[in-house]
């Protein structure tokens, strides 16, 4: 049994570009379509599993009063009839018409266990539904379609239905964060959107009516050539004058002008009335839509508002003006009759806080770690000093921009060891024995110092519990896990850490760095699995995380397929963005273990990780670098090699692993 959760989506600049944009393969004066489109925080959550059949199930007690069993053979007719009746079940039948005509798939059994989206509000419930059902078929069947691709299967299947959608509904498939969707002809492109300060919208069912159907047949009247001046001025409100206002609602997002995106939401507003509502005003002249936006009480909580989807009088979407203004219009419109929810979207917060777990013995180091902890060896470096471990994981932090550092020691005695490296200055007479340059580097060292910070296991319980002591130091923030024992160098000028940043920067999400090794390795690592979602192939959307797999097994389950047909084998890098959910996962399973009386039993990342990532997603990035197990002699023997040479290594090609085979988790 699998869970799956689709939100809905809002957009919130640029509607009707989709598909206006999709004429530019008739007219190329056409200009390309862009908008700005997010998914909210209502949606649709499922368990799916295989089946012989397709069927539709419900335990959401949101829809028990229209919900009715719905089960139909694999039968490709027999799918379609279903997709063209315009029954309730036409979206997902249409979708599973293609998959099984284009893909051979068996059945899926879909139990929907809650339903928080609202059904016909411009919130792309049908859209929803329909990635629902395709990202169902993908999982079960070991597909391997990115999020483009069940994106795409989504649309194709809700137009075997009755359905007109543009191609901006399936942005749902991207997760509640907002987007840059650009149409140009066939091609699609989606690009994530930074925010600067949290944005508190508000959006609302008008309870009113509105013919989508009949508003995209108005306006299509104009496409791909306009015939008057009103369809020339449609398809400049569709194509320059948008392209201008997305490209300031962008700009805005990024630097955090709240009130500037209100007002541009408005100004929106008053071009769509302008030159869009004209070609439609039965359906787009909307009293409700505009009575709410001109109602005084409202505006006072708000920057600006505007319709949304295919406007009309049926939802409306505000931007609030702060946290206690989304509530009190939320409830006002409630008082009005109106079904309304919030949507806030947070800033991405960069990291700054970063966890290096040195609490290990190092049993395959002994016996020179029992006079010195495996962090402290030393590692002659390129530039012809010698640094320990900790030093050289110490220095990548700084230079990615790290300001708070939290080692996690396996008891309070062995921070006497850090305390006197970082914090104690040498004497006199040692300091005017070093040059100026190694002078100068001492102040660094007390830098470094100052902004490190201790936890200590006193259990031995595993790496997830060792990971779990930082929850506090964490502070509800995303944190930069790096292993104690693995160095790490990068092939481009940034270092490692600082890519896998500015990777999650963009996602947003669990993220995790990659790195490919020999299919006769897996067993000592940590393996993803998943799909690429870009053309370069260096971000894995991760569909399966598995602990040191079998060789027989990872060639049959966990091979990443690449565009020129090949499969790699990715191995955790070594360098983690764990997100707040990770904590909070990890104090589940430490409940559930202590609830059990089984104080022994070991807590594990890996677990945590997955659990993270089947509900709310992971990425896996390809970073520019190489990483340096030192966790056995023969690993530390090639990383005091290889940090010794002065020229970088190359980075690796086809997979194969540069360091050693010992586990990536450490001992």
């Amino acid at each position: 049994m699998t869970k799956l959760f689709v939100p809905g989506r809002l957009c919130l600049f640029g509607e009707h570009t989709d598909w206006a944009g999709h004429y530019r393969t008739m007219n190329a004066q056409i200009a390309p379509g862009a908008a700005i489109v997010t998914g909210i925080e209502q949606g649709i959550t499922a368990e799916v599993e295989r089946s012989s059949i397709f069927e539709m199930h419900s335990t959401a007690p949101q829809i028990a009063d229209q919900w009715h069993d719905f089960a139909c053979r694999m039968d490709e007719q027999e799918l379609k009839r279903v997709a063209r009746s315009g029954s309730f079940f036409c979206y997902s039948a249409g979708v599973a018409s293609y998959m099984l005509e284009w893909y051979k798939v068996g059945g899926v059994r879909i139990t929907i266990t809650d339903m928080t989206l609202p059904i016909k509000s411009g919130l792309s419930s049908s859209a929803a539904i329909c990635v629902l059902v395709a990202r169902a078929f993908n999982q079960m069947y070991n597909l391997h379609l990115n999020t483009m691709g069940e994106m795409n299967i989504a649309y194709v299947g809700e137009l075997r239905t009755s359905s007109r959608c543009g191609r901006l509904d399936q942005a749902c498939a991207f997760g509640v964060k907002p987007n840059l969707m650009t149409f140009d002809g066939d091609e699609i492109e989606v690009r994530p959107l930074t925010v600067k300060r949290a944005l508190h919208w508000v959006f609302a069912d008008l309870m009113g009516t509105k013919d989508t159907i009949k508003i995209l047949s108005d306006l299509n009247r104009a496409y791909p050539f306009p015939i008057d001046e009103q369809g020339r001025r449609l398809h400049e409100a569709l194509g320059a004058k948008n392209q201008e206002i997305v490209e300031r609602a962008i700009a805005y997002m990024a630097n955090g002008d709240r009130e500037a995106l209100g007002h541009l939401m408005t100004e929106s507003e008053e071009l769509f009335n302008r030159q869009v509502a004209p070609m439609s005003p039965d359906e787009l002249y909307a009293p409700k839509l505009r009575a709410v936006l001109a109602d005084a009480y409202v505006q006072s909580l708000t920057y600006g508002g505007k319709g949304v989807g295919s406007h009309g009088d049926g939802s409306v979407q505000f931007l609030a003006r702060d946290a206690n203004s989304q509530q009190q219009l939320v409830d006002y419109l409630a008082a009005k009759g109106m079904s309304s929810y919030s949507l806030t979207l947070q800033p991405v917060h960069t990291v700054h806080r970063a966890v290096i777990p040195v609490a290990g013995f190092g049993t395959r180091l002994y016996p020179a770690t029992r006079c010195m902890k495996k962090d402290f060896f030393p590692i002659p470096c390129a530039d012809g000093m010698v640094r320990p471990v900790v030093l050289i994981l110490l220095e990548e932090l700084v230079q990615s921009g790290i300001d708070d550092i939290c080692l996690v020691l396996g008891s309070e005695e062995e921070r006497k060891m850090y305390s006197d490296f970082f914090e104690r200055p040498l004497s006199d007479e040692h300091i005017d024995k070093l040059s100026t340059e190694s002078k100068e580097y001492e102040s660094r060292i007390a830098d470094i110092g100052k902004r490190l910070h201790y936890v200590y296991q006193q259990e031995k319980r595993g790496f997830g519990h060792a990971v779990y002591q930082t929850a506090q130091f964490a502070h509800g923030e995303p944190v930069l896990l790096m292993l104690g024992d693995t160095l790490y160098r990068s092939t481009s000028n940034k270092p490692c850490a600082l890519q896998l940043i500015e990777a999650y920067e963009k996602t947003n999400s669990l993220t995790i760095g990659l790195y490919p090794v020999d299919v006769r390795e897996v067993s000592f690592f940590g393996i993803m699995s998943g799909v690429w979602e870009d053309k370069r192939e260096t971000l894995l959307n991760v569909s399966k995380l598995v602990e040191k797999p079998k060789s027989s097994y990872a060639e049959q389950n966990l091979g990443v397929r690449c565009a020129d047909g090949h499969h790699e084998y990715c191995s955790v890098f070594g360098q983690y963005i764990l997100t707040p959910d990770v904590y909070e996962q990890l104090e589940r399973d430490i409940a559930a273990a202590d609830a059990q009386g089984d104080s022994k039993h070991e807590i594990e990342l890996t677990a945590a990780l997955d659990a993270v990532r089947s509900r709310k997603g992971m990425y896996g990035v390809r970073l520019q670098g190489e990483r340096f197990d030192m966790g056995n002699p023969r690993a530390l023997a090639h990383t005091v090699a290889a940090f010794a040479k002065q020229a970088p290594l190359n980075p690796p090609k086809g997979g194969k692993n540069q360091g050693s085979s010992s586990p990536v988790w450490g001992d």
